[in-house]
C-alpha cells in the first residue's frame, strides 16, 4: 500500500470524483482569464420558494430549533411528506413506520445500501446514473452489476432480457427515474415490470427520485414506483428538496416505503446523525404544502431552457442534441468525429470557458456523451452554444477529432481517469 493511502480502507473510492476534477479545471480556466460558464453541476439557479425563505426567517429567532433533533422532532416533516405523497399519488403511508427524514437523498442512499445488504452482495443498477452511486456501493462493500440497456436511446432496461445469473447474489435493484444524466422517464407500466422482476429475484427496489416534479408535462409529476400495486412489500423511494424546490445547499430529503427497510435505515443512521436542523425541516414543510402548479411553473422554465439550448446548438454549432422529457439536463452524444468525452470537456473548457460534465463520469453507458446542466438563463445558454460552435470550427477541435479514441476512452486518458475517479468500472 502506498504511503499516501496508508490510512485508506479498501472501501474508499478513488481520490477524486468528477465534480472535484472539473472544479480544478474550472479554476485553472478562470486563472487563465476565461469567463467560466458553468453548466457542469446540477445546482438550480432559481430562487427557493418565498414560503421556504419565510419559514427559515421565522426559525432563526426560534430558540427551540437549535436543540438536537431526534426522531420525534422529524414527525412534522414526515407527516407533511406522507400527506404530500397521498395527495399526488393516492397512496397513504404511516409517517411513523414508512417514512424517514434524510440529510439529502444522497446521504439516504449511501446509508440505505449499508442497511439492507451485507458486504460482498450485489446491487443491480443501471450502467448510467448519478456519479455518487458507484462510490456509495463501494463504501458499503457491495458489488455493482450493470443491467443491459437496449440500443434504442430510451435508457430503460428490458427486464425480460436480464439473465437470472446476473441477479444471483444481489440484494437490491437500484434505479433512478427520472434519470440523471439522461432525463429518461419511466411510466407506471415500467415500474410494474420492475416490481415483478424484483419479486422474482427477491430484491429490494430502490428508486432515487429527486426529479419527481420536473417532468415536462401538464402536472410535472413522474410516475412513482411506490404507488404501484404491491410496491410496499419491497420498495423504497428517496426524495429530495434540492431540485424541485431549489434547496440544494440545505441538504434535506426523505425516504418512503417498506417499513422493514425504513427501520434498517433508521438503525444505521442513528449512530451517525441527529437529523437536519429544524429550521431547514420547516423550509421543507413549507415546500411540500405548495400547490403542484408552482412545480409546473418551475419545470416549464427548464423545458424552455432545454428547447432554447437544443435550437442554439443546432443553429450555431451544427450539433443535434435530443430534447429531454424531464429534469434540468440535456444529455447529448458528442458531435461527429469526437469519441473521448472527458478530453472534449477539458479542451472545451480550456478554450471557451464553457464547462460541461463528461458522460463517462456517470457510468459506462455514458461514454461518448456530455451533460449540460440547464442552470443558466436562455441568453447565457445561447451564448454558450455560440462559443461551442466557434470551438468546433477551431484548429484545436480539428486536432482533437484527429486523435479519435486512441488516447482516451476505456483504454486510458482523461476519460478513464474521470471514470476511475468517479468509481466507474467497465
Amino acid at each position: 500500500m502506498s504511503a499516501s493511502r496508508r490510512f485508506h480502507s479498501r472501501r474508499v473510492p478513488g481520490d477524486k470524483g468528477v465534480f472535484a476534477l472539473m472544479s480544478e479545471a474550472k479554476a485553472a480556466a478562470a486563472a487563465a482569464g476565461k469567463q467560466v460558464v458553468d453548466l457542469s453541476v446540477g445546482t438550480p439557479d432559481l430562487a427557493p420558494p418565498p414560503e421556504a425563505i419565510e419559514a427559515l426567517r421565522a426559525s432563526v429567532d426560534d430558540l427551540t430549533t437549535y436543540k438536537y433533533c431526534l426522531r420525534d422532532g422529524t414527525m412534522p416533516l414526515l407527516e407533511a411528506a406522507t400527506e404530500w405523497f397521498a395527495s399526488r399519488y393516492g397512496v397513504r403511508l404511516d409517517p411513523a413506520t414508512q417514512a424517514l427524514s434524510l440529510i439529502g437523498s444522497q446521504e439516504g442512499l449511501a446509508h440505505l445500501l449499508m442497511a439492507v445488504a451485507d458486504p460482498g452482495e450485489g446491487v443491480l443498477m443501471l450502467p448510467i446514473g448519478y456519479a455518487c452511486y458507484l462510490p456509495a456501493i463501494t463504501i458499503a462493500g457491495l458489488r455493482p452489476r450493470f443491467l443491459p440497456l437496449p440500443d434504442d436511446g430510451s435508457f430503460l432496461p428490458d427486464f425480460d432480457a436480464v439473465p437470472a445469473s446476473l441477479a444471483a447474489g444481489c440484494r437490491a435493484l437500484l434505479l433512478n427515474y427520472p434519470n440523471n444524466p439522461t432525463s429518461a422517464v419511466a411510466d407506471g407500466a415500467f415500474w410494474r415490470r420492475a416490481l415483478e422482476f424484483a419479486r422474482r429475484h427477491d430484491l429490494l427496489l430502490i428508486n432515487d427520485n429527486p426529479y419527481c416534479c420536473q417532468v415536462y408535462s401538464e402536472d410535472a409529476l413522474a410516475a412513482s414506483a411506490l404507488a404501484q400495486p404491491g410496491a410496499l412489500e419491497r420498495t423504497v423511494e428517496l426524495f429530495s428538496m434540492a431540485k424541485s424546490y431549489q434547496l440544494g445547499g440545505c441538504r434535506l430529503g426523505f425516504a418512503l416505503g417498506n417499513a422493514d427497510a425504513i427501520a434498517a435505515l433508521e438503525a444505521v443512521k442513528a449512530p451517525v446523525d441527529f437529523n437536519q436542523w429544524l429550521g431547514i425541516q420547516r423550509m421543507g414543510i413549507a415546500c411540500l404544502k405548495l400547490p403542484q402548479s408552482r412545480l409546473v411553473e418551475y419545470a416549464q422554465i427548464f423545458r424552455a431552457r432545454a428547447a432554447a439550448l437544443t435550437a442554439a446548438l443546432r443553429a450555431h454549432a451544427g450539433w443535434e442534441a435530443p430534447m429531454p422529457r424531464a429534469c434540468m439536463y440535456l444529455f447529448a452524444p458528442l458531435p461527429p468525429g469526437f469519441s473521448d468525452d472527458a478530453r472534449f470537456c477539458l479542451e472545451l473548457l480550456g478554450q471557451t470557458g464553457v464547462a460541461l460534465s463528461p458522460g463517462s463520469a456517470f457510468g459506462p453507458a455514458g461514454a461518448g456523451h456530455v451533460r449540460f446542466a440547464l442552470v443558466r438563463d436562455e441568453g447565457v445558454l445561447a451564448e454558450a452554444a455560440r462559443a461551442i460552435g466557434r470551438f468546433l470550427a477551431s484548429p484545436e477541435a480539428a486536432r482533437l477529432r484527429g486523435r479519435g479514441g486512441s488516447e482516451g476512452g476505456a483504454n486510458g486518458g482523461p476519460a478513464a481517469d474521470v471514470a476511475a475517479a468517479a468509481g466507474v468500472s467497465g
